[in-house]
């Protein structure tokens, strides 16, 4: 997907997903392909690799947050 076609998947503002696409790239756990508004985005193999490590942190992230929200 692009990154408008992202904002509107997850429902966040375009500029949001932009920023964030930023600094995923940044850490090589997305790559792209094409350039412009066209641009693609995709899992890095580094993170495909390293999938079940990345589920493991996703949910201790999202436990923290439920947390968080509850009190």
């Amino acid at each position: 997907m692009n990154a408008h076609e992202l904002a509107e998947a997850v429902g966040l503002d375009y500029k949001t997903v932009r920023h964030h696409l930023t600094v995923l790239q940044k850490n090589r756990l997305v790559t792209t392909m094409g350039s412009g508004y066209g641009t693609m985005y995709f899992p890095s193999e580094m993170l495909e690799e390293n999938r079940d490590v990345f589920l493991q942190i996703w949910h201790q992230i999202g436990k923290k947050n439920k947390k968080e929200e509850g009190q």
